[in-house]
Formats: structure tokens, sequence, C-alpha cells
């Protein structure tokens, strides 16, 4: 047949049943302990990834990719600098910011929050405030109108809604080291919602040229960058700092503690769900000495008619590479099936997972990434790879004179 004799004595050896029921089961239970490993790892990496990918949405859609701010002090001339940023290759959208800490208050409710001023016009570009809007709009930040928009969870705290009033008391100190508030009243002319705790609850947006007249700084406190591809943000940061001697600041580094923490809960459990695997590799193990057992004569046979140690080693490297690579394939096609039918159910059968009263995801978010799928397919292998080398190797000691004296 052309294919070499290692490889036909092996696949012959994983279809034999002469080795015995027993073998035979735990050869059939090493394929399930394989595939359901694989499968387990691939589902549960998938729906990790599918709520990173809602949580990077939802901390974006307010976010920027990148800021760039000056060494020190405000950008003065931030119109020159932003047109000159918006023609680097990769940039797509350009806007200023100004962002203070500011007291809120309304009647007797306070509350703490980032006073961010915005130019309505250019917002659109760079962040993805109106899909949020659930009352009033961005628009009506009007220069001078002193309208603010407010975080649901904010203009809660603070009982109000739109077309209330609040005061926005901003601390500064003097040139003589005193402290001299400045106050200022806002009408609420918007609330959203992104679901994520930093924006709802303690972001107010205000238009760009009433935030400088209530800080009474001589510029913006920066621009905010967005990129046409999200994870090219960290190097085009760079860039554009080096280029135009500015601090840049991308989402990565803003959302560090976010996503650290969901890497590390990725690979906790990648860690425990290949327990699964590693459980089956060593049953491998086991099938190979059980058969090496049940096969020395048959390999005193093959090394009588010259078939060299390695050839030995590399029959049954055949034999545990054939159960390893069926479990992993059925694996991988059970886990991507499995992975890209949970969305497909809940949509099917009305399923909410979660309570919308309680959580903002009301469904389980699925994001299936090849490159995760191909990384647990080879790591499968080379673990159902490293189990056949010890049996292997001692398949290829076997003494032919020993083995065939009693026959």
């Amino acid at each position: 047949m052309g294919l070499p004799v290692e490889l036909l004595v092996g696949l012959r050896y994983v279809r034999s049943r002469q080795a015995g029921l027993f073998v035979s089961f735990v050869t059939w239970a090493s394929v399930g302990g394989v595939a359901l490993g694989v499968a387990a790892i691939i589902v549960i990496l998938s729906i990790m990834n599918g709520f990173e990918d809602e949580l990077r949405d939802r901390l974006l859609s307010l976010g920027s990719h990148a800021t760039l701010t000056a060494p020190s002090g405000p950008l003065n001339d931030w119109r020159t600098l932003a047109g000159r940023v918006a023609g680097v290759a990769g940039v797509a959208g350009v806007a200023p910011y100004v962002e203070s800490q500011a007291l809120l208050s309304h009647g007797t409710d306070m509350s703490g929050a980032t006073v961010r001023g915005i130019d309505p016009a250019r917002e659109p570009s760079v962040s993805s405030i109106a899909p949020a809007m659930i009352s009033g709009s961005v628009e009506e930040l009007n220069q001078g109108s002193s309208g603010v928009v407010l975080g649901r969870v904010l203009a809660f705290q603070l009982g109000v809604g739109v077309g209330d009033e609040i005061g926005v008391l901003l601390p500064q100190i003097s040139d003589s080291g005193e402290l001299e508030p400045r106050i200022r009243t806002f009408k609420v002319v918007g609330v959203f919602e992104v679901g994520i705790q930093d924006h709802d609850s303690v972001l107010a947006l205000v238009n760009l040229a009433d935030a400088i007249a209530l800080t009474g700084a001589p510029g913006v406190t920066g621009l905010r960058v967005r990129f046409r591809d999200l994870y090219a943000a960290p190097s085009l940061a760079r860039v554009l700092a080096a280029q135009f001697h500015l601090k840049a600041r991308d989402w990565t580094e803003e959302n560090a503690t976010y996503f650290r923490a969901i890497r590390i809960e990725k690979l906790m459990m990648t860690l425990l769900l290949a327990l699964a695997v590693a459980v089956a590799a060593f049953n491998i193990l086991a099938i190979l000495v059980m058969v090496v057992r049940a096969k020395r004569t048959d390999i005193a046979i093959l090394r009588t008619l010259g078939m060299p140690p390695a050839g030995v080693i590399r029959t049954f490297l055949t034999q545990g590479l054939v159960i390893g690579s069926i479990g992993t394939l059925l694996g991988v096609l059970a886990g991507v099936r499995t992975a890209l039918l949970v969305p497909w159910l809940q949509r099917t059968l009305h399923i909410q997972v979660f309570d919308a009263d309680v959580f903002y995801v009301t469904a389980i978010p699925v994001m299936v990434v090849p490159r995760d799928v191909l990384a647990i397919a080879i790591a499968a292998l080379l673990l159902t790879l490293a189990a056949t080398i010890y049996p292997a190797i001692g398949a290829s000691r076997t003494e032919p004179a020993d083995a065939l004296r009693y026959e």
C-alpha cells in the first residue's frame, strides 16, 4: 500500500480485539475522555471570550481607544493638533475632552462624579454614546446651555431626570493656596446606560466650552483617539506620542484590571479542565503498557524480521496518536458545535439566562476563536503523545530471545 510498516502495524493494533475486552473498553473510554476534556475547554473558553468581548464593547462605548495629553498642563492649540493626528494612517477619529473630578448635588443628595467636557459634533467619531442614550440626546449639549448628560446610576443616586437641575461643585486651589470651589448649575438633558459601573455611576457629560468655563483651564485636557483597528491601539498610540511629543495611554492600560482578571480566570479554568484530558492521557499510557505486555511475542517477531528499536517506538507512538487524534477531533467538533449552538438555542427557545433586573447581560455571549481551538487541539495531541513515549520505549527494549523462549 506504500505505507510504512510501523504505521500499518500501529493501526492494526488500534483495531485489534485480541488484547482483551477490558483494553478495548479503556481505549474507548480514553477517546471519550480526551473528547470530553477538549470539548469542555472549547465551550468554556468560548463563553469567557464572549464575556470579554461584551465587556470590551461596553467599556469602549464611551471610552476611546487612546488618549493623548501634553507632558504637563493642558493642550492649547488642540484644533491644529487634532487635524494632524487625524491625518495619521490608522486613525479613524479624534475629539478633544476636558476632564475633572467634581461633586454633584440635587437637594440633599450628593455624589462624586467625573465631569467630562465633549464636543457633540466630534464625539460620535470616538465613542458610541448615541445608542446608549435612554432619554434625551447628546446633541442638546449646546455651547453655553449648561446642559449635562448623566449615567443612569448617577441620575438615580441624585434622584433626577431630564429637565431637573443639579449643582456642580469643582474644588479649586487659588494662587495663595486657599480652597476656592467653583459652583455652577446645570440642567439634565439626557441619561445614558452602558452597563458598566465605571460609566453609569460616575460619569457626567457636558459641552466642551462649558467644561472649560467651569474649570477655568486655558485649554483642553487632551485628545481622545479612535483607531480603525482596535488591537493596533497600543502600537499606534506609541507612534502618535513619539511623533507629536505627547503622553499616550491606550485602552489596554486604562482597563488593565478588568482584562487581567479575565485572563487569570480563563487560565485557571483551562488548567482545571485540562485535568480531564490529562486523566485520559494517563489512560492511554495504561492501555499501551497492557498492549505492550500482550504483544511481546509480536514485537519479538518484528525485531527478528529486522525492525529496529526505533521502528517499534514509532509503531506504538502511532497507536497512541491515533487514539489521541480521534478523541481530539471528536472533542473539537463537539465543542465548536455546542458553543455555536448555545446562542441559537437562546434565541429559538427565548431563554433568558440572567435576570434583566439584576444583570446587564441577559444571555450567555459566545465567541469561538479559531486560534484558541487550534491551540487546544495541539495541546491535547502533545499531551497524548507524551503519554505514549514511556510504553513505546519499553516496547523497543523487548529482547526477542526472552520473548520467544517459551513459544
